[in-house]
């Protein structure tokens, strides 16, 4: 399989409410906007990968999908979430394989892991 492209999908039960919290909460820039200007769908850049909130499903999200987004600083971002208002379901914790790894949900249950990558861990040094 040859993969030209990807991203991550999310259909959420109030697309609305699931923009503000990809753009302006978590500030997410925006790759692209596309469809009706009352409703758009939005592509968002995500570290080396795309998220695209659009559409609408009113069933629940699944429990076992994640979105994993690496930052500079778990902390800052946790003061910051917190100031926000963002319910925070796992405080920042250095994990025993070495990331310091902290978990929020998006409003539809999507959990979202922020994880930081020590000075010192091997995946600074090893670019495999």
């Amino acid at each position: 399989m040859q993969v030209l492209s990807s991203r991550i999908l999310l259909r959420p039960s109030d697309t609305e409410r699931s923009r503000r919290f990809y753009r302006d909460t978590l500030g997410l820039a925006v790759y692209r906007e596309f469809g009706p200007p009352d409703d758009p769908g939005l592509v968002f850049f995500l570290g080396n990968g795309l998220l695209e909130v659009s559409g609408h499903d009113p069933q629940p999200a699944g429990r076992s999908n994640a979105i994993l987004m690496q930052v500079r600083d778990v902390h800052a971002e946790h003061r910051r979430l917190l100031d926000a208002g963002v319910p925070i379901t796992r405080e920042p914790r250095q994990e025993p394989w070495g990331l310091i790894e902290m978990w929020i949900e998006d409003p539809d249950g999507v959990r979202i892991v922020l994880v930081e990558i020590p000075e010192d861990h091997p995946l600074r040094r090893d670019q495999r």
